[in-house]
């Protein structure tokens, strides 16, 4: 079924607010998934916060003219899926986690800052840790000398009071 004219101008306004606060894009094809597959791989991407739709190449080139993802126009070629995400990771880690557990979903590239994303790209991309991850790993960093520290002083505390703590002074009275 073909879409009139305004229903395809508004599949590409749609398409291009998405695309304006998005900084990855994905493109994978799909040619060969079942319907229950497309629905499992819809499911991660809404969990995971991505915008994954089927569109039509030359609404998705429209929808995309003018932005830091109009250089993967000249992979947007087949049946295409297109992962649109705010997170510079999810859209490429949705696809490529799902593509590792199904050989019919083939990645084709993508885009990031302004940058064409090749299928190595792409999975490059979705290797590294998302947001949450990066910022608990830099919170563990942030706390690891302060921890150091408090270790160093209580340790210069206890010699200097002689070698009893709170800890060892219990102990005596508690045998």
């Amino acid at each position: 079924m073909s879409l009139n004219r305004n229903e395809k101008a508004a599949v590409v306004a749609d398409v291009s607010a998405q695309v304006a606060r998005s900084q990855t894009l994905a493109l994978a094809e799909y040619r060969g998934l079942t319907v229950a597959h497309l629905d499992a791989l819809r499911r991660q991407a809404r969990d995971k916060g991505v915008y994954l739709h089927v569109l039509k190449n030359t609404l998705a080139r429209r929808a995309v003219a003018g932005t830091p993802f109009e250089v993967a126009q000249a992979t947007m070629v087949g049946p295409l899926i297109y992962g649109f995400s705010e997170d510079a990771v999810a859209a490429a880690k949705v696809v490529a986690d799902f593509a590792k557990t199904n050989d019919k979903l083939v990645i084709k590239g993508g885009a990031y800052a302004g940058k064409v994303l090749d299928v190595d790209g792409v999975k490059a991309l979705a290797a590294i840790p998302s947001r949450e991850v990066l910022i608990s790993q830099v919170a563990g960093l942030l706390k690891s000398p302060i921890q150091r520290l408090a270790g160093v002083l209580a340790a210069l505390a206890e010699q200097k009071g002689g070698g009893a703590s709170a800890d060892t002074a219990a102990e005596p009275a508690a045998a």
